[in-house]
């Protein structure tokens, strides 16, 4: 490519079936209809990142404010990010409350929509998808939908466990389709059809990425480096992930495979499993190959098991019912996952902010802990919003009317660049938001 060709913030490198979007590029000059471009800005970004059952009942917590802002135990992995982290208290889904457990908390946790009972599928398209359908063309993929554990068909105290398995919905009876393949979740994002090719993406963008590089500042040529040796880390890992770890969910019966893994399967170990996951989101932001995602680290009613941790005797839902040193333990794990997305945002400059100050992460669970209470849900919000969001602080809502979750959706609605009137059960944002 010549040097007077024509770049843009939404060009894609391809070769050989591959298609990848460029990192936001500051010295690439804007073109096309998006409205951030057009400022010169870098988008904002959305992802929910989801934990079933909820946590320790007494160390779910936080007070003060800025430097002073103290979290509990379950929190301390987000201690070094506090000054970019909103705890939000008080907000609670009605809808949730008029069911019955764990599928009735949690597939209408990002619509507030009515759930039907005896087996039907109904409910309503979620906060992700609604962003998705109106801002998803500017980028190659509308949103991404990721997860770490099956969903599950069968019916639970009168509600389909699809809907304890699923945040993402793209319409009342439709749930987003979970990717929880690493290898397939990574060819979503680069290659024009999912499936293994002989040449790695590296490769395949590689002399595309070189006829880039002599147009660009040098500020710009490091940038682009380092996303490459990100993409180069993250393809390399999938290739070794069934190679070695403990049993995901379970020990097997031989200490080592007697067939070869297949190159697309799920790790053995479920904390490479939510690395990858988590690092393929993050290239998805980073690449801007998408705005907007989902990552389900594990259902409601949850089976996983924590083989790493020394936690091998009891799945996640059993767990969740006590207050027991092993499920803080668990819970801490959880929150390591969401500290780790949040720190490789952070390391990622773009412009004068960082990825994560133009993102938004949302991090919550179905119910405040196993005992299925609902009546306040634990949030989080991390990021800056492009600029919208300060952080270090404790929103308050308990006691007070207005104190619906959708609120909180249609203020992330707001801030991604798509105010509504109403969402769900809300019809106004959270005006300290």
């Amino acid at each position: 490519m010549s040097s007077s060709s024509s770049w843009t913030r939404r060009t894609f490198l391809r070769g050989l079936g591959v298609t990848m979007a460029l990192p936001w590029l500051e010295s690439v000059a804007a073109h096309g209809d998006e409205p951030a471009a057009a400022a010169g800005q870098a988008p904002v970004r959305l992802a929910v990142v989801f934990s079933g059952n909820g946590f320790h009942s007494k160390e779910w917590w936080a007070k003060g404010e800025g430097a002073a802002l103290e979290f509990g135990k379950v929190l301390a992995p987000l201690n070094d990010l506090r000054a970019k982290t909103l705890f939000i208290r008080g907000l609670f889904n009605a809808e949730a409350t008029k069911g019955n457990i764990h599928s009735s908390q949690t597939g209408n946790l990002l619509s507030g929509a009515p759930l039907a009972s005896g087996g039907e599928i109904r409910s309503g398209t979620s906060l992700d998808q609604v962003l998705a359908s109106r801002l998803g063309h500017a980028t190659k993929l509308p949103s991404l939908v990721l997860g770490c554990e099956k969903s599950n068909p069968s019916v639970h105290k009168n509600y389909s466990m699809l809907y304890s398995s699923h945040i993402s919905w793209s319409s009342p009876t439709t749930p987003t389709p979970l990717e929880i393949y690493p290898a397939l979740a990574f060819d979503r994002l680069f290659k024009d059809e999912a499936g293994r090719g002989d040449q790695g993406v590296l490769d395949a963008v590689l002399a595309d990425a070189k006829g880039l590089r002599s147009d660009i500042s040098a500020g710009d040529q490091r940038k682009l480096d380092e996303f490459l040796d990100s993409v180069h880390e993250v393809e390399s890992r999938i290739a070794n992930a069934g190679l070695r770890g403990e049993a995901h969910g379970w020990r097997p019966t031989l200490d080592k495979p007697d067939m070869a893994r297949p190159a697309d399967g799920i790790p053995q170990s479920i904390a490479e499993h939510m690395r990858l996951m988590a690092d393929i989101l993050v290239l998805g932001f980073q690449t801007d190959t998408t705005r907007f995602a989902t990552l389900k680290l594990n259902n409601d009613h949850s089976s996983m098991r924590f083989p790493h941790l020394g936690v091998d005797y009891m799945i996640h839902h059993l767990l969740s019912h006590s207050d027991t040193p092993d499920w803080l333990k668990v819970n801490t794990f959880f929150l390591e996952q969401l500290a780790y997305i949040a720190h490789k945002l952070d390391a990622i400059q773009e412009g004068p902010r960082t990825l994560l100050d133009n993102s938004m992460l949302l991090f919550c669970s179905s119910m405040m802990t196993g005992n299925h209470n609902n009546d306040q849900l634990p949030v989080v919000v991390l990021g800056g919003g492009g600029g919208r969001i300060t952080g270090g602080r404790i929103l308050d809502y308990s006691g007070k009317p207005d104190r619906q979750l959708c609120r909180l959706h249609l203020s992330l609605m707001k801030a991604a660049g798509m105010p509504l009137a109403t969402f769900g059960d809300a019809s106004k944002a959270l005006d300290e938001f």
